[in-house]
């Protein structure tokens, strides 16, 4: 979170979401690590490595929020480790 706004990078932390199933809102909601950019969901992580279910989540997000671009970080493994994932753009 320091690093952002060094880098001029606009942020919105713990950000919440509403979630829909087909045009019915649903009574829970998403809250990501960070939206960047207005439109990049970053997720932060601190373990060995990452997981298909971290992906999962990830992705999960995408789908639920409409947005195409997320980012994972991991910050607990020996190396850091990120993966970019976008879904949906080719749809729009």
């Amino acid at each position: 979170m320091i690093e952002f706004p060094l880098h001029q990078i606009p942020f919105e932390r713990e950000m919440l979401f509403e979630i829909y199933y087909k045009g019915t809102l649903l009574n829970t909601h998403y809250r990501a690590d960070f939206v960047c950019f207005g439109s990049i969901i970053v997720e932060f992580k601190a373990q060995t490595q990452l997981t298909s279910a971290d992906e999962a989540q990830l992705l999960n997000y995408l789908k639920a929020t409409g947005y195409y671009r997320g980012l994972l970080i991991n910050f607990g493994a020996s190396s850091l480790e990120y993966k970019r994932m976008v879904f949906g753009y080719a749809d729009k």
